[in-house]
This record gives C-alpha cells, sequence and structure tokens, in this order.
C-alpha cells in the first residue's frame, strides 16, 4: 500500500479517514473535469469562433463608422468645391452636372439596397449608418451635381489646354 503524503497528518479515526478519503475524491473529480475541458477540442474551438466572430463584428463597426466619417469629410470638400465650380460654369456645364447628380443619386440609392440585399444579418448599427450615408447621398442631390458640374469644368479646361 501506499503512505500519505508527508505533509497530510494521518488519520486517526475512522470519521478522519472517511473525511480524507471523500476530499481526495472531491479533488480527483475537479481535476478530471479540467482536463477533460482541456481535451475537448470542438468545445474549444467553438469558444475561440466566437470570440473571433466578436471581433470581427467589432471591427466591422468601427469601419463602418471611420467609412462614414470620411465620406463626411469628402462630401464637405467636394461641397466646397462644386460651390467654387458652379460660380464659374456655363449653362451647359450645368445641365450636365444636374444630370450626373441624378446618375450619381441612382447609383447610390442602388447601392444602399444592394448592402441591404446582400447584408440582411449586418448588425443593426451597421444598417443604420449605412441608411443614413444612402440618405445623405439623396439629401445632397444638389451638392452631387456642383460636384459632377466641377469635374465637367476640370475635364473641359484640361481638354482645351491639350488642343
Amino acid at each position: 500500500m501506499t503512505q500519505p503524503p508527508h505533509d497530510e497528518p494521518t488519520a486517526q479515526t475512522p470519521q478522519e479517514l472517511r473525511e480524507q478519503v471523500e476530499q481526495t475524491r472531491h479533488e480527483l473529480g475537479e481535476t478530471v473535469e479540467a482536463l477533460a475541458a482541456e481535451t475537448d477540442l470542438k468545445a474549444r474551438a467553438q469558444r475561440k469562433a466566437a470570440e473571433v466572430k466578436d471581433q470581427a463584428a467589432a471591427k466591422a463597426g468601427e469601419l463602418k463608422e471611420q467609412a462614414a466619417l470620411k465620406a463626411g469629410q469628402l462630401m464637405e470638400k467636394a461641397a466646397e468645391a462644386a460651390s467654387l465650380a458652379a460660380d464659374r460654369a456655363p449653362g451647359p456645364v450645368r445641365d450636365k452636372a444636374a444630370q450626373a447628380a441624378g446618375q450619381a443619386r441612382a447609383k447610390a440609392a442602388k447601392a444602399g439596397q444592394l448592402w441591404q440585399d446582400k447584408a440582411p444579418e449586418a448588425p443593426e448599427p451597421v444598417r443604420a449608418k449605412t441608411s443614413q450615408a444612402t440618405q445623405a447621398a439623396r439629401d445632397n442631390s444638389l451638392l452631387l451635381a456642383a460636384a459632377g458640374g466641377a469635374a465637367v469644368l476640370v475635364w473641359l479646361v484640361c481638354r482645351r489646354r491639350k488642343g
């Protein structure tokens, strides 16, 4: 038979011996459960997959917010450029700009719908931001028209310089 460890006193009574055995069984059970949990690869993989999914969703939300911020900044710059170009543009250029704005508005609406169709499981904050960006493009059609006019004006100036 084996001897008890030197740091544990030996049992003096049968009751103490029973308590020691019960304590040892309890500790052994906990050890077996911990080892079983470590060797359960499926459960570990599922936990890791859930962590990665949560991290990816958080990163996607951050990227969408950054994209919305950049889009807002670009729209402000485009508005300034468009305003300057609109002041200097002749009538035909303004007409072209209005046509370009209409096309841009239609494309923005189509892109918003495509996003809704392709990513219905996207988190609600991401869907809300996308919807806001699409609505902003629709609301700022004059700005888009002016930006289109500026682009046409730049194109015409470059074309005249070459010719």
